[in-house]
């Protein structure tokens, strides 16, 4: 008999896989945590019922929340990833020569541990001499932390559970205050089909902390609807104004310079929605 898993993304809406075998089913201390292998994308990490990254298309978000900050500020050496215990995040930073210090704070320690043992080609950089993994409070950690990142990269959940307070007016004041005085931040800010209220209330928070503020989009397939984006906070450095000589030859699979500038390239439906319209 076959098993299949579906994530209800909206009550009239789901996605489905073929699942192969599932490895760990388990309540931990903040969520549901389930690693199941599938036959379309390969191993599957699922939080709270809802897809995180799979080993077929989990390239496509951990490079374009890491290389757009990375590639936007000229010397990101001390860098913080909030959330991501998955690791994916943290390999694409240590891509970048500049990077002397990146530092993951992710609250639930079972996402590390079940990462290492069943995403290893994600969490395979964890254990960089570069890299500091703290098991706590991200919110807190962005709270008592002031002038100390160059780049702030928050990886979070959607917002329920622990991730609620990191998509709050406060949360966004914090990393600014935690940033150095060219620092520069971004946020998954979910998706334009069924999030619209999220992404202008982010984009509208976001733009009254930040003096240059910009959105970009990727593709995930795995993620509801397909289309992803991303909310980018700066206190200089303007994403779209980048020299070529900035952009590293990296081992990448999506990003590129050229997927850079057209990421920002919005279709018309989301620029009215961070009109408000």
């Amino acid at each position: 008999m076959s098993i299949w898993f579906t994530e209800k993304q909206t009550d009239n809406f789901g996605i489905t896989a073929k699942i192969k075998q599932t490895y760990v089913s388990e309540k931990t201390e903040f969520q549901q945590l389930d690693m199941v292998e599938t036959e379309e994308f390969g191993n599957m990490l699922l939080l709270d019922g809802m897809v995180m990254t799979t080993e077929k298309d989990e390239f496509v978000y951990h490079e374009m929340v890491a290389h757009v900050p990375l590639h936007t500020h000229p010397d990101p050496q001390n860098v913080l990833v909030v959330g991501g215990g998955d690791g994916g995040v943290i390999r694409e930073i240590l891509k970048h020569p500049e990077v002397r210090k990146a530092t993951l704070v992710e609250i639930d320690g079972k996402v590390i541990e079940y990462s290492k043992q069943y995403l290893p080609t994600i969490a395979g950089s964890l254990d960089d001499p570069r890299v500091e993994v703290k098991v706590a409070d991200g919110f807190m950690h962005i709270a008592e932390s002031e002038d100390e990142y160059d780049v702030i990269m928050v990886d979070s959940t959607e917002p329920v559970g622990p991730a609620v307070n990191l998509f709050t007016r406060g949360f966004y004041e914090g990393i600014s205050k935690a940033l150095k005085e060219d620092g520069i931040f971004v946020a998954q800010t979910d998706n334009p089909w069924f999030q619209q209220e999220l992404i202008k209330n982010a984009y509208k928070d976001i733009s009254e902390t930040f003096p240059i503020t910009r959105v970009y989009t990727a593709n995930i397939p795995t993620y509801p609807s397909g289309l992803w984006t991303f909310t980018i906070g700066s206190k200089v450095y303007d994403p779209l104004q980048i020299d070529d000589d900035r952009f590293h030859l990296l081992d990448t699979n999506y990003y590129t310079k050229d997927i850079h500038h057209a990421a920002f390239a919005l279709p018309k439906f989301l620029q009215d929605i961070l009109k408000g319209e």
